[in-house]
């Protein structure tokens, strides 16, 4: 992991919360496969990450916050993150209820050619 992978790995956060959704999209190869925590599985493009958040942005305002760095392989990064999850007033969405609360995930992210290539989640607690 480089420094340069590491700073390119917190912009994607910083754009995600922002919801500067062109501003990510620039880092991410034209044919990404990014993970869909909403429906499981990937979505596969630019275009199809774009529709996938603002899909998502529509119903739920979630905000990760990247508090550990590794690499597990060139040019693999993972993150450890902290999700948390609103609802579009910005109160938290926790409890049997929604099924939802801060937790600790794993991001894991495959670079090409200075651009991520695959995104996917693991859940870590």
């Amino acid at each position: 992991m480089t420094e340069t992978q590491i700073q390119q790995i917190k912009r994607l956060y910083e754009r995600f919360n922002a919801r500067d959704i062109d501003g990510v999209l620039t880092e991410l190869a034209d044919d990404v496969a990014w993970a869909n925590g909403m429906d499981g599985g990937h979505v596969h493009g630019r275009d199809a990450v774009r529709d996938y958040w603002t899909r998502q942005w529509a119903v739920v305002s979630p905000h990760v916050e990247p508090v550990a760095f590794a690499t597990t392989a060139e040019d693999v990064v993972t993150v450890e993150v902290i999700q948390s999850v609103f609802d579009l007033d910005g109160k938290p969405l926790t409890g049997q209820t929604h099924g939802l609360k801060d937790k600790t995930v794993m991001h894991i992210f495959r670079i090409e050619n200075g651009n991520v290539a695959r995104f996917d989640i693991e859940g870590a607690s």
